[in-house]
Parts: C-alpha cells; sequence; structure tokens
C-alpha cells in the first residue's frame, strides 16, 4: 500500500503564495505519475497537475503560468507551487499518485486533502 501526506495548506490573500507537499511511505517503488486535484464545495474533484516519474507536466488550463508541480524520487514527494492566487482557487486539495498494480493490488492512492483558502 501507498500512503500519501500532504501539509502547507492555509489562508492567504488573493494575489498571494501558498506551497503543497504531498509524501509518499509505503510501497513507493508502485508510484508512475503523482498529481494534485482540488475540489471546491458543490464541485466535482478536479485536476490541477500532474507530473510523471521523468517530469513531464500537465495543468489545467485554469492555473497554468500561476502554478508549478514538481517531484523528488527520491524524497517521495511531490510539490505543488501556487502564486498568484485567486479566490476560485479556494478549495480542499488533495495528492494523488498512480500505481503500477505489478506492485501495487489498488491503482491509484490519495491523501487526505488540505483546505487552500483565498480571500478577496
Amino acid at each position: 500500500q501507498v500512503q500519501l501526506v500532504e501539509s502547507g495548506g492555509g489562508l492567504v490573500q488573493a494575489g498571494g503564495s501558498l506551497s503543497l507537499s504531498c509524501a509518499a511511505s509505503g510501497s513507493t517503488a508502485a508510484i508512475n505519475d503523482m498529481g494534485w486535484y482540488r475540489q471546491a464545495p458543490g464541485k466535482q474533484r478536479e485536476l490541477v497537475a500532474e507530473i510523471s516519474r521523468g517530469g513531464s507536466t500537465k495543468y489545467a488550463d485554469s492555473v497554468k503560468g500561476r502554478f508549478t508541480i514538481s517531484r523528488d524520487n527520491a524524497k517521495n514527494t511531490v510539490y505543488l507551487k501556487m502564486t498568484s492566487l485567486k479566490p476560485e482557487d479556494t478549495a480542499v486539495y488533495y495528492c494523488n499518485a498512480d500505481l503500477d498494480l505489478r506492485y501495487s493490488v489498488e491503482d491509484e492512492a490519495w491523501g487526505q486533502g488540505t483546505q487552500v483558502t483565498v480571500s478577496s
């Protein structure tokens, strides 16, 4: 099994910055892509950004140019640096890992979520 623990959420004013971290433990050899999702009240969970083991990245259009995803494979940690935050970025942010079924009985893992609140 893979466990994901997020940290770094909080309250920030519009235009400010926050950084999130997600540390993986357990069967980390199973981890392929890692990513960040978010879910605002009354809305579906959506992909924010993802990064492959090799470092290829993908971003939601709404965060391009403002958010940066990175990972440290040696530390089994993925990061999300968020700048120029907007009130519409307010959500619970979840860390996600896609797992290789050769090494895991589950195909993905989720963190518990961390709240990001952007005040106007």
